[in-house]
């Protein structure tokens, strides 16, 4: 039993330590791994190994970093078409952003945060720093918003339990008091707006995408700058936005998706 105990316990750390070097976007040192690791120089090391060795890591002896390893990335592939929405959606996204000449954003929630699956970016568009897999908080972002509006009680209360509510700009929610009576509003209207709430200059539409039975599976945003629009403005995208998700939730009706929590 102890031994079962002490290998979970491992897996776990190794698999934390995992999520935060891929965090990074990019190639990453160990000394860069060991400022942001809860663990000691010698078990962040020995973690990094054992993850090296199983072929979720890969270590470039040239450069002194880590990367993602190749079986990380057959993994991520193979989880990504089974329960993602992404490769359902892509046509649909790839309209809506060639439509309205925006970024177009796609995303679901893991335990109560945001992570974007899809991104699509005209050429003359808007370019945001979201990626495919990059994480973020729902209590400050459009599609994270709409989907905490959307979601029974339950499943609320549980998402609403995981946000840290850090302020990121004058205009974030720091607390339930204010968000709550902002997620009753948001399902009454159907959307949700980013109104520089994660970061400055950035807005955003977004509406949520409704499975079977009304259950919100993902959500879908239009993004541009406030140097480009204003908020009056992006309520235009409004329709077509509401259609295009209406369009994927409706695929997905027959399709296995994952439950957003």
């Amino acid at each position: 039993m102890n031994k079962q105990v002490a290998s979970d316990g491992t897996v776990g750390k190794a698999l934390e330590l995992l999520d935060m070097v891929v965090a990074f976007g990019r190639s990453v040192r160990f000394s860069e791994v060991l400022e942001v690791s809860p663990y000691p120089k010698a078990t962040t090391h020995r973690l990094l190994q054992t993850l090296t060795n199983q072929g979720m890591l890969a270590f470039d002896d040239e450069r002194h970093v880590y990367v993602p390893g190749m079986r990380l990335v057959r993994i991520a592939r193979h989880a990504w078409n089974q329960s993602s929405l992404a490769p359902l959606a892509l046509p649909f996204i790839q309209t809506l952003a060639a439509d309205v000449n925006e970024t177009v954003h796609l995303a679901q929630m893991e335990n109560g945060r945001v992570v974007f699956i899809e991104k699509t970016t005209p050429e003359t568009g808007f370019k945001t720093m979201a990626t495919p897999g990059r994480r973020s908080p729902a209590h400050c972002t459009g599609v994270g918003k709409v989907m905490l509006a959307f979601m029974d009680p339950d499943r609320q209360a549980a998402a609403l339990a995981c946000q840290s509510y850090e302020k990121f700009t004058p205009n974030t929610h720091t607390g339930p008091e204010t968000l709550l009576p902002e997620l009753a509003q948001i399902r009454e209207d159907g959307v949700a707006f980013d109104r520089e709430e994660h970061e400055e200059g950035i807005i955003s539409i977004a509406a949520p995408i409704l499975g079977g039975s009304n259950r919100v599976i993902g959500s879908l945003s239009v993004v541009t700058s406030t140097f480009r629009m204003s908020l009056e403005d992006i309520e235009k995208f409004r329709p077509a936005l509401q259609r295009t998700a209406a369009q994927i939730g409706g695929e997905a009706a027959v399709w296995p998706y994952p439950i957003a929590q």
